[in-house]
């Protein structure tokens, strides 16, 4: 009975190891947008994060395309992507395929804003879904006119 058992055991950890292999190798060939900061342009992984160079206002939308609050923001986001082109910078970081932002600012909840101001700093924070009323207000508290 104790070897039977055993030999269960054995398989069920082969089996968990070739899930998870199988697992983080699905996404490997495929083109990722990881993030975004204008509607044409996709930034790499390395830049996501690059708050202070821009020398303008930067809101980071940190999500999942596929949460519902975030799928309903992505639309508001790329539109104000252009509306605010040359005023502030607006990032998407799909943190799927980025995930790095999302430990690096103790991201608890998604979709989560985070504003900067031009030097960098955080100015403000909000987690799940913001219209885009909202979002603008807070730009012009943050100084983007």
């Amino acid at each position: 009975m104790k070897n039977s058992f055993r030999f269960l055991i054995a398989i069920a950890v082969v089996f968990l190891a070739a899930g998870l292999i199988i697992f983080q190798g699905r996404d490997k060939g495929r083109v990722k947008h990881a993030v975004t900061s204008s509607s044409e342009e996709v930034a790499t992984p390395n830049d996501s994060l690059d708050v202070k160079s821009q020398n303008l206002p930067i809101l980071t939308d940190l999500g999942r395309g596929t949460c519902k609050a975030c799928k309903m923001m992505l639309p508001i986001l790329q539109e104000l992507q252009k509306e605010y082109e040359g005023k502030a910078v607006i990032k998407i970081i799909d943190i799927r395929y980025d995930p790095k932002p999302a430990r690096e600012y103790n991201i608890r909840l998604i979709p989560t804003q985070i504003f900067f101001d031009a030097k960098g700093k955080e100015i403000y924070r909000h987690e799940g879904f913001m219209d885009k009323a909202s979002i603008e207000q807070k730009l012009e508290e943050i100084g983007v006119k």
